[in-house]
């Protein structure tokens, strides 16, 4: 996959269906699923080689994805 700048997620309204969300430890990428109110959290979807796997997904809370998460930025959304 094309290597993108990520950034720091810092509002709530970064956080859009699809977007690219990469670890700030490990170089895996995820796409952004949709918020699940009644478990609080948003759903990852691996992403591999532009694929979307959704046979698995994690369910991870906004605070986390602000501590431990990068997000794609808008310009390099936008040139992809």
């Amino acid at each position: 996959m094309k290597i993108n700048n990520f950034e720091p997620i810092l509002d709530a309204y970064q956080l859009v269906r699809g977007a690219k969300i990469k670890g700030k430890k490990q170089d895996e990428i995820f796409e952004l699923g949709i918020y699940d109110a009644l478990k609080r959290g948003y759903t990852l979807y691996p992403l591999e080689h532009g694929v979307k796997y959704d046979d698995f997904s994690v369910i991870i809370s906004e605070k986390e994805l602000k501590n431990n998460f990068l997000i794609e930025g808008a310009k390099a959304a936008i040139a992809a």
